[in-house]
């Protein structure tokens, strides 16, 4: 079995260099979880912060998801695309990375559809996680969120779970599934949740 994780800007590189570096064949799983992040509040609203998160968080994914897609459908294998709750539920003071996250969800759905109507057997599961206790992402959204971050390795287990049982989603911590229910069915309790869960203040003048 041959798995690749992309994590990290070093996957920003490897979508550059990997027609000349990097022979995917045989290639099982692809597991694409790199992120560029841009702190939380009204100054990440710019051109060069939105240009930049898209060139990361979306831009990348397409252009390795398009080179690894022939060994895929080879070997009948998996993608993984790490994603998160902010891609199917807009809330404030993260624009562009919302905007790239929504951006993921609607190219690798579109492209679940194509490929089954082209009878091609590559699994594409959707990662839609939460806040991780991770250091980088901490730091982001400091002061601007009351969140509480999820254990990084129960988030990955999920992960890894999900793109093994070929599932098409995966929701974790699972209370965001029905987040992500209710948006287009209540959107104002959904606000009003989102509302608790800012420190609208910091979030203002940041």
């Amino acid at each position: 079995m041959k798995v690749l994780l992309l994590t990290g800007l070093g996957a920003l590189f490897f979508a550059y260099y990997w027609d000349d570096n990097f022979d995917p064949g045989g290639l099982d799983y692809l597991v694409l979880n790199h992120l560029g992040a841009a702190p939380a509040g009204t100054q990440a609203r710019s051109a060069q912060a939105t240009r930049w998160l898209l060139q990361v968080n979306f831009i990348s994914y397409v252009q390795l998801t398009s080179l690894a897609l022939p060994s895929l459908t080879d070997s009948e294998g998996s993608l993984v695309v790490v994603s998160s709750l902010l891609g199917r539920v807009p809330t404030s003071f993260s624009s562009p990375y919302s905007a790239a996250k929504f951006a993921l969800d609607s190219f690798f759905g579109s492209l679940r559809r194509e490929l089954d109507v082209q009878d091609v057997n590559v699994a594409i599961t959707m990662c839609v996680l939460g806040l991780r206790d991770h250091a980088s992402v901490a730091e982001g959204v400091r002061g601007v969120t009351r969140a509480k971050a999820a254990p990084g390795p129960k988030a990955a287990l999920a992960v890894i779970r999900g793109g093994a049982t070929r599932a098409s989603g995966v929701f974790y911590p699972w209370r965001f599934h029905l987040l992500c229910l209710l948006r287009g069915w209540l959107p104002h309790p959904r606000a009003w949740f989102i509302r608790q869960e800012l420190n609208i203040t910091a979030s203002a003048v940041a």
